[in-house]
């Protein structure tokens, strides 16, 4: 009775869905098998179809597409309808729990010629592990089905929160393993008023009582164990820092530093971060007043979210990895044990928020390192974003999430054997040979923004993303950077609008400079100081113009005396003698004609 009304129902969702053919049949017949779509032959057994049915709900969802053949040829359903309900009865008596799917009827033409159907079971990610009817679990990896041994069918159980490994008591732990005092200190920090051993045993079942005897969880050695480490060996960080952009072995191996951290979470999130902080580059440019600006190479938000939200997120089920930082010159890399958990997917991330070890969070937002509510994913993208650097990647891998970050800077010269040290520790060391190419990236940028709205007072910020490469916050910094300086201003709306030029850009560049030389000396005489005194405030002066010289011709290689001589307010005579000066001290050259060549920084 059952199959025939299963059957029933069939046939009415497929005269109900064979008018809507929203599935192009080309695509499902040339679409590659992945991560979440199948392409399978309507031979296919019930038992066998319940296998991706339950890959897919354990993971990401998909769509199995039956009556096309490996090779892409279509050869329907139609013609055996006992087959066709067995298939539809696969999620319900093959699977276990029963998985919902959403079932659709794709009118197509057959390799006979003849009008024909293709069945779509849609089916939806699931917040419950399902098995088949010999209860085996898959996993859907890539175009694969992959059984899940007993180890990994517990960490999708604690992924998915069906419960929490944070949760499970510790084999051979006891009250001793925890250190009371740094407990009293937590307690101290979060207002409770009664002991630490109180605590432990009527908040959150850190410590439960079973037949007489203590059982302590995970989270409570982790968060206030004396040496976590002896129950978890490889809940630790591990930090790699790397020579060069990619990962070399062997006799090219470019490993520079290769370090652990641990200990209890706290500490051992702390000391990570407190090392990073010690190897993210650094780079200096001349921003707003003509005064020089150093910058991370990373917003320190993102590179330090990565780090919690590792610890904070990992799967302590998996006992064999560490969560591992790669730092190269150009990418920071976090890898952290376990899939994403809950519902959170790689295209959700931004808004999807779940805990895999709630307790772990919630101490760790005690302390201001966690974000509530997943807040710190959104605004580490919008921070990227913002410095010009392009998006984070989260790339799921087998039970491994990999998360990477990119920086849009560029050093000059990558075969300067401390590149990679270019740390905050010896920044000052390093800072001419960065100074060049920042700056001239700076100005360079200013330079084209003002040139183009010289040349298309309306020109719409996608032009200036175009002519720069900056993103669109890039290019808003840049543009409330000039109307700080007076340079250009905003006339009627940003729909309807344009920008005006205010005054020359070169000649704004002199803005915070002291008085030319020639003043300097006349007011410290006028004032009753030596020669001397004036003298050096005049070397003093003229040193700051050669910089100021030095910045324009990076920023505009092809401009001439009389134009220097504007933007210093300088006279041309006196930007003569500068030039001069920085062609013997082996600073600056002339390339080509006085007509039509250019000048060359040749250093700082």
């Amino acid at each position: 009775m059952f199959r025939k009304i299963l059957f029933i129902f069939a046939l009415t969702e497929y005269y109900k869905h064979s008018a809507m053919n929203i599935y192009d049949i080309h695509t499902l017949q040339q679409q590659p098998e992945g991560q979440q779509f199948d392409r399978k032959s309507f031979r296919i057994e019930p038992k066998n179809l319940a296998i991706i049915i339950v890959a897919f709900a354990n993971a990401d969802g998909g769509d199995v597409a039956i009556g096309i053949e490996d090779n892409g040829k279509i050869t329907g359903i139609d013609g055996n309808e006992e087959h066709l309900n067995e298939l539809l009865r696969a999620p319900f008596d093959y699977c276990v729990p029963s998985v919902n799917v959403d079932v659709k009827f794709v009118q197509c033409v057959d390799y006979k010629g003849n009008a024909n159907h293709i069945l779509i079971m849609h089916v939806e990610p699931s917040m419950r592990v399902h098995a088949n009817q010999t209860d085996e679990a898959f996993y859907r990896v890539g175009d694969k089905s992959k059984k899940l041994n007993f180890e990994m069918r517990m960490q999708l159980f604690y992924a998915k929160g069906c419960r929490y490994y944070e949760d499970e008591p510790v084999y051979g732990a006891t009250i001793d393993d925890i250190d009371l005092d740094f407990v009293t200190e937590y307690c101290h920090k979060i207002g409770y008023a009664k002991n630490a051993k109180t605590y432990l045993r009527t908040n959150k079942n850190f410590i439960t009582t079973e037949n007489g005897k203590d059982k302590v969880s995970g989270a409570a050695i982790l968060l206030f164990g004396k040496n976590p480490q002896q129950f978890f060996q490889r809940a630790r960080v591990r930090i790699v820092r790397y020579y060069g952009d990619e990962e070399r072995f062997g006799r090219e191996m470019n490993v520079v530093k290769d370090v652990w951290f641990e200990g209890r979470i706290l500490e051992m999130t702390q000391k990570a971060i407190d090392f990073v902080d010690t190897q993210i580059k650094e780079y200096t440019f001349l921003g707003d007043g003509a005064r020089f600006v150093t910058i991370p190479q990373y917003p320190p938000f993102c590179w330090t979210e990565l780090i919690v939200n590792a610890v904070a997120h990992r799967d302590y089920s998996i006992l064999g990895t560490d969560i591992i930082i790669k730092i190269f010159d150009n990418h920071y890399v976090v890898e952290s044990p376990g899939i994403l958990p809950g519902m959170v997917r790689i295209d959700n991330i931004r808004q999807m928020h779940f805990s895999r070890n709630p307790k772990i969070v919630q101490f760790l937002q005690q302390y201001k390192l966690a974000k509530e509510f997943g807040e710190g994913v959104d605004r580490m993208f919008r921070e990227m974003d913002e410095a010009g650097n392009p998006a984070p990647i989260y790339k799921q891998m087998d039970f491994m999430l990999k998360v990477t970050l990119t920086s849009a800077m560029r050093d000059d010269n990558n075969a300067t054997p401390n590149v990679f040290t270019d740390t905050k520790s010896n920044m000052k060391s390093n800072m001419k040979s960065n100074m060049k190419s920042n700056m001239k990236s700076s100005i360079k940028n200013e330079q084209i923004i003002v040139e183009t709205i010289t040349a298309n007072p309306s020109a719409p910020i996608p032009i200036f993303q175009k002519v720069t490469g900056l993103s669109r916050s890039g290019v808003w910094k840049i543009l409330n950077r000039l109307r700080s300086k007076g340079i250009i201003q905003r006339v009627g709306t940003d729909k309807d609008g344009h920008w005006q030029m205010l005054k020359t850009y070169y000649a704004s560049m002199e803005a915070d400079d002291e008085n030319t030389p020639e003043n300097i000396a006349e007011n410290n005489t006028k004032n009753g100081k030596s020669r001397e005194e004036s003298t050096l405030k005049i070397e003093d002066s003229r040193g700051k113009s050669r910089d100021k010289i030095i910045s324009l011709l990076i920023a505009n290689p092809q401009m001439t005396q009389s134009a220097l001589a504007s933007a210093l307010q300088l006279t041309v005579k006196g930007i003569e003698k500068q030039l001069k000066i920085l062609r013997e001290q082996g600073i600056i050259r002339r390339v080509g004609s006085a007509r039509g060549g250019h000048w060359e920084v040749l250093s700082k």
